[in-house]
């Protein structure tokens, strides 16, 4: 039996993503909103194991094992990185801009 093949054959070269996926990892794409270009990445469930966020568009807890969306800045770095809800996300256009957290939310 021969060895498995992982690369197609002919010596192509797979397509790159659309959206330039490969600066923080694979899949991204690009969005529009407030004048600027926001690259977007889905977070899968399984990858999002152990670690805790807090969605900027609602001010909730996205809990470990949700899957959710990275977004930054198009020329933005690494500490430009939020983590929303999918639906915050898409919504984020009909969200208030000041959201009133309660006296015990924690700041972060």
């Amino acid at each position: 039996m021969s060895p498995r093949r992982n690369r197609p054959r002919g010596g192509e070269s797979p397509a790159p993503s659309p959206g330039g996926g490969a600066r923080y990892g694979g899949g991204a794409a690009t969005d529009s909103w407030q004048g600027e270009e926001w690259s977007v990445r889905p977070v899968s469930g399984a990858s999002a194991q152990g670690k805790r966020y807090r969605c900027p568009g609602c001010d909730q807890e996205i809990p470990s094992g949700v899957p959710h969306v990275v977004v930054w800045p198009e020329w933005g770095g690494v500490d430009d990185r939020r983590h929303w809800h999918k639906a915050c996300w898409n919504a984020r256009d009909r969200r208030t801009t000041r959201v009133q957290r309660s006296r015990n939310a924690p700041r972060h």
